[in-house]
């Protein structure tokens, strides 16, 4: 790739409330195809989601990035609330903006998501038929089987919190919080070890991470899935599955792989984290490069 491309700052509303996103376009003239990106639990643009539209642009495919309602730059109160059925529709509402613009080819729009986002880019493929192509990578698509391999201790260290959360929200009184990662043993949502290190080394120099999720909607995270639906995504469907994840039993993604009647697998050598970093992210964006490129219409020069 050459020199950086521009990005621009766009925003689109999502159920009456303004998301913040981010528009990269690549060189020459349009219509271009495009992709829109969905990051994880508690991630915001700023934790490397540059690689990914500078990567992609450069190789023919516009990107959409953009933060979820509650979180990040986006509008919306109280702060870090993560409703899944929300969440999953700001992926729909950042679609239709995508295959809206003028630069792009609404033709050519496809998805892709990251660990929890995957979950909501699966889902929006389930319900849509105007999605191109599908890439998903160390997808986290049921929650019930993140509940297994954390186990039920971190639920019953989050109980007191959970019931603070439900009573402050029936009275109005704000929203109790939990932390969304941290060490074995603490009341955080995701206490696997090693979990804590591998989310900060997602947050580069300058970028904050809110450490918080509202009580109640972990529980919401603990009952969605992608797999009840996954016969339903008809767009080409590539899994990038980290044969080492630390989240979720691999298996689960394997199944939206197999399900999916257009869908394919892939394995890395890694874990839910180290396929953010290199050696491992040059590879993983080769092969989800060309899956689009190829499923897009991308002139390859």
């Amino acid at each position: 790739m050459g020199a950086l491309l521009d990005t621009e700052r766009v925003s689109f509303v999502s159920g009456g409330t303004r998301c913040a996103g981010w528009l990269t376009l690549p060189a020459g003239r349009g219509p271009h195809p495009g992709i829109v990106l969905a990051h994880g639990l508690g991630a915001t643009h700023g934790m490397l989601m540059a690689q990914y539209e500078q990567h992609f642009a450069g190789s023919g495919i516009a990107t959409l990035s953009f933060d979820y309602r509650h979180t990040g730059e986006s509008d919306g109160e109280p702060r870090q609330r993560f409703c899944m059925r929300r969440h999953r529709r700001d992926v729909e509402a950042g679609l239709d903006y995508l295959r809206g613009h003028a630069g792009i080819d609404a033709a050519r729009v496809g998805l892709w998501g990251t660990s929890l986002g995957a979950l909501h880019v699966l889902q929006t493929a389930a319900r849509r038929v105007d999605v191109a192509a599908v890439v998903v990578q160390c997808p986290i698509v049921h929650g019930p089987a993140t509940l297994r391999r954390t186990g039920f201790r971190p639920v019953v260290r989050m109980t007191p919190a959970v019931v603070c959360d439900a009573f402050r929200r029936i009275f109005g009184a704000g929203r109790e919080y939990v932390p969304i990662v941290g060490d074995p043993g603490s009341r955080a949502a995701v206490t696997v070890e090693g979990a804590r290190e591998g989310w900060y080394s997602t947050v580069p120099p300058g970028c904050t991470f809110d450490n918080r999720i509202a009580a109640t909607d972990v529980i919401g995270i603990t009952f969605a899935s992608a797999k009840r639906r996954s016969a339903k995504i008809t767009a080409p469907l590539l899994v990038c599955v980290s044969q080492g994840e630390t989240l979720m039993d691999p298996r689960h993604a394997e199944d939206i792989a197999e399900t999916a009647p257009r869908g394919v697998v892939r394995h890395y050598d890694g874990d839910h984290f180290q396929i953010y970093h290199s050696p491992l992210l040059g590879e993983l964006l080769a092969d989800q490069t060309a899956f689009f490129q190829e499923n897009l219409g991308v002139r390859v020069p």
